[in-house]
C-alpha cells in the first residue's frame, strides 16, 4: 500500500517550471507549490503473499487497486 502524492501531477507541474524557466523567468520569481493531490495504491497480490487482508472499505476508496 502506497499513499502519497500524485507522481503525474507533480511531473506536469514540473514541466511548466522547466518551461517558464527556459523561456527566461527567474526561478527566484517563480511561486512556491506544494502537492494539492495525493493517491492510495494498494497492490493485494503482495497483501495475499504477506498473509494481510486488505478491508473491502479501503479498497473502494483507494485510486488504484493491482491485483
Amino acid at each position: 500500500m502506497s499513499y502519497g502524492p500524485d507522481v503525474k501531477e507533480a511531473a506536469r507541474r514540473l514541466a511548466s517550471f522547466v518551461d517558464r524557466i527556459l523561456k527566461a523567468a527567474k526561478a527566484a520569481d517563480l511561486p512556491f507549490e506544494q502537492v494539492a493531490q495525493f493517491e492510495l495504491v494498494i497492490d493485494t497480490s503482495i497483501a495475499r503473499e504477506q498473509g494481510i487482508e486488505v478491508a473491502q472499505e479501503l479498497l473502494l476508496r483507494a485510486d488504484e487497486v493491482l491485483r
